[in-house]
């Protein structure tokens, strides 16, 4: 199992295969992923790999360390890794073959046909139930008074005497966690550290996300 690499979502592109097909690709630009903690069985109780991703900026560098909070300055410290803004953690068999400060790029995921990419969707704000759950609405015609976007009854009579738990209702849309699965990858490019995935890919642009091997499908290219 490859690490959970942090990266940004950059936009989309339009390539176009072999037989002259167009193939919408989302690109994810992955500056250097750098390993701040290893973790084994002996001293944590289970093998594991934390990554760390953007180094801290500051015009000013003696606002790089203000800009941390003190625990984690510690924590960066301890490792002799430069404070980084995102930090993530991955289990993984045998984390012998990583130390602290080593890099990984997007070379981690040569030899894969997909990956999994997750990322927070686009906040909608409050929004309806015509446009939250695809409710037809209230009739349109005459008589009918402001009641055309509304969701209708949601409530009964003494018996049961309460809402029925899982009817759809008006509420926060967007802003959560999505995982899409089974991105096939259609080219990596190791100089721009840049990994073009076929589809779109949760979030706006410029959004963090994380990819890692498609848990699905894992065959080798």
């Amino acid at each position: 199992m490859t690490l959970k690499l942090m990266g940004r979502k950059r936009g989309m592109v339009q390539l176009f295969d072999k037989d002259g097909n167009a193939v919408p690709c989302t690109a994810i630009e992955f500056s250097k992923n750098i390993v701040v903690q290893v973790k084994n069985e002996e001293t944590d109780g289970y093998s594991a790999v934390q990554l760390g991703y953007e180094e801290v900026v500051a015009n000013d560098p003696r606002r790089k360390e203000a800009r941390t909070k003190k625990p984690l300055r510690g924590h960066f410290k301890k490792h002799g890794v430069e404070a980084r803004k995102h930090l993530k953690e991955t289990r993984v068999e045998d984390s012998s073959a990583y130390q602290s400060g080593q890099e990984i790029g997007v070379e981690a995921f040569q030899g894969l046909t997909h990956v999994d990419v997750t990322g927070t969707s686009k906040g909608k704000g409050f929004q309806g139930v015509m446009k939250k759950h695809n409710y037809a609405g209230g009739p349109a015609s005459h008589g009918a008074s402001q009641f055309h976007r509304s969701r209708g009854s949601q409530g009964m009579r003494s018996t049961p005497g309460r809402c029925i738990p899982g009817i759809g209702q008006a509420s926060h849309m967007g802003d959560i966690q999505v995982t899409l699965q089974n991105l096939r990858i259609v080219e990596i490019l190791p100089e721009e550290q840049v990994l073009l995935v076929e589809g779109a890919v949760p979030g706006p642009t410029d959004a963090l996300v994380y990819v890692t091997q498609a848990k699905k499908k894992n065959k080798a290219a």
